[in-house]
């Protein structure tokens, strides 16, 4: 059932009376190839995925019946379209909430599950990070060998659920025709700030539901989005991009960040630089604008 009685306003109707979906014995054609669109769509975040992007040895092997739903998705999720989609162009933080989303149906629950994959990946590497989320009790009890992940928290089980697990998951699912390649926030993390305070997510309807567009700010001083005119933070009127390398906040540990702009005002320049400097960053470059 519906965890939500607005469920046509914040999208996920599509969700609330549809059946998992199983690969199972016998099964025709028709329905492999069901199965395998529904593991690209849930993991690689409703992606318009062209014909030269598919596994195809890894689509044959389940046609076949020599691996299982499980191991297929465990091959989207290792492959390099999931890589330069999700893992290459974000921050680490970005790369779990998602993975977290795509291969448990689920949105993190806690800070410590962030960190404990920071630490795992950086301590084996991407494919044991990966493995984690695959051979885990949790996904064993919820999907199986055969059940194709889908988003456990925008319907009600009563079983492993948690109360912020809907608003949270809401926050990295903004609608069914919308993709996680392609959202108005970029890259960014979602709940950076939520996971750090225990505390729930704001409920922000997807686009194009029944109560129209719906605008998610960007993080201050984001450069893709952030528009200085008119408002405060313009200042004198000298804006400044500034490309930070290697930041590391407080309680992570130091593993793979990519490079992160944002345009400041002159005004800011030197507190920007001061912080940088004590999260053990550096300023890879500084451009007037």
């Amino acid at each position: 059932m519906g965890i939500t009685t607005a469920a046509s306003r914040l999208g996920t109707s599509a969700f609330k009376d549809a059946a998992p979906l199983e690969l199972r014995p016998n099964a025709t054609q028709g329905e492999i190839e069901a199965v395998i669109l529904a593991v690209y769509r849930q993991v690689l975040g409703n992606p318009h995925l062209l014909t030269s992007e598919r596994l195809v040895i890894a689509e044959s092997l389940l046609r076949d019946g020599k691996i299982t739903v499980r191991e297929f998705v465990r091959q989207v999720a290792k492959s390099d379209l999931y890589k330069q989609s999700f893992f290459h162009n974000s921050f680490q933080s970005r790369t779990i909430e998602l993975n977290y989303k795509h291969l448990l149906g689920r949105a993190p629950y806690a800070q410590s599950e962030i960190t404990d994959h920071m630490n795992l990946y950086q301590s084996q590497g991407y494919a044991a990070d990966i493995d984690s989320y695959i051979d885990s009790a949790e996904y064993d009890t919820y999907f199986g060998e055969n059940t194709v992940p889908y988003y456990r928290d925008l319907v009600t089980t009563g079983i492993g659920q948690k109360s912020a697990g809907f608003t949270r998951l809401l926050q990295m699912y903004r609608g069914y025709a919308n993709s996680d390649r392609a959202q108005l926030v970029g890259n960014a993390p979602r709940l950076v700030k939520d996971l750090a305070r225990n505390t729930a997510s704001a409920i922000v309807p997807p686009s194009g539901s029944g109560g129209g567009f719906a605008f998610m700010p960007a993080l201050k001083g984001e450069a893709a989005v952030s528009a200085f005119g008119g408002s405060k933070a313009f200042g004198s009127g000298r804006l400044f991009r500034v490309e930070v390398a290697a930041i590391s906040g407080p309680g992570y540990p130091k593993v793979r960040r990519v490079n992160k702009a944002v345009v400041i005002p002159y005004e800011e320049l030197t507190p920007h630089m001061q912080r940088v400097q004590r999260q053990g960053g550096k300023i890879a470059s500084i451009t007037p604008l």
